[in-house]
């Protein structure tokens, strides 16, 4: 699958992870990732979509999750294969092959017709490309009138004081609790994870962020931090009309 810069460091990032991506995610996030997740997924399905398009699936999480707190089908979409081989065993493991559907492909080109989908989930994406404005676009455009459109992300806590414990964290404790749990390939992401949110929010503050989702179509546009500014959920609405 090719891609900018940044999605084939994604791909070189993440595909060595799989099989201890979602333990290992829990245990780098303190235990936060899952009830970050929860949050997304609420102000999504809690409008009972019947087709959800779940962008940057991974190993499926965020798709099974939804499927069953809702009577949504979804459509998991991510750009390394070595992650949705592993969702696609944790879907047939949890016995919802015939509610997701997991397909490889890029966000930024995705593989859809306009105002396909019901609602729309992405997760840890906009670090990972190389225009976010021109992303959020993309994933717009496939979204109906009405859907809702929802997003999880790491976030630098906006208080000094917490961003100061988060900094000592994402830069000491991260890496060597990836080490010690996940060896090498988790060492790497540790490492990499602390200094990489810090240069995307001074790029793209939150405040560029919301008006980048409003230039996509996407009102109504609202945010979340959550576990002391450490996670950011948004969430917004497809306009009836754009542009």
């Amino acid at each position: 699958m090719d891609g900018g810069d940044r999605n084939i460091f994604a791909q070189r990032l993440f595909a060595p992870l799989p099989q201890r991506y979602d333990r290992l995610a829990e245990v780098l996030s303190m235990g936060q990732n899952k009830r970050w997740r929860t949050a997304m997924v609420d102000r999504v399905v809690g409008a009972g979509p019947p087709l959800v398009l779940d962008v940057a699936s991974g190993t499926a999480g965020v798709a099974i999750q939804a499927v069953k707190r809702s009577g949504s089908h979804v459509i998991g979409i991510d750009l390394t294969r070595d992650m949705l081989e592993q969702g696609l065993r944790n879907v047939a493991g949890a016995g919802l092959g015939e509610r997701v559907d997991l397909v490889n492909g890029r966000a930024e080109c995705l593989p859809f017709p306009d105002a396909a989908f019901d609602g729309l989930m992405f997760t840890y994406l906009l670090r990972y490309v190389d225009a976010p404005q021109a992303a959020l676009a993309e994933l717009a455009r496939v979204v109906k009138p009405g859907g809702v459109v929802a997003s999880l992300d790491f976030l630098a806590p906006p208080s000094p004081f917490w961003r100061f414990w988060w900094w000592l964290y994402t830069r000491l404790v991260l890496p060597a609790a990836g080490l010690l749990t996940g060896g090498r390939a988790w060492f790497r992401v540790g490492r990499f994870l602390g200094p990489n949110i810090s240069h995307h929010y001074r790029r793209y503050p939150v405040e560029w962020i919301i008006d980048a989702w409003q230039h996509a179509g996407i009102e109504n546009v609202q945010t979340r931090t959550m576990s002391l500014g450490g996670g950011l959920v948004m969430w917004g609405t497809k306009a009836a009309a754009h542009g």
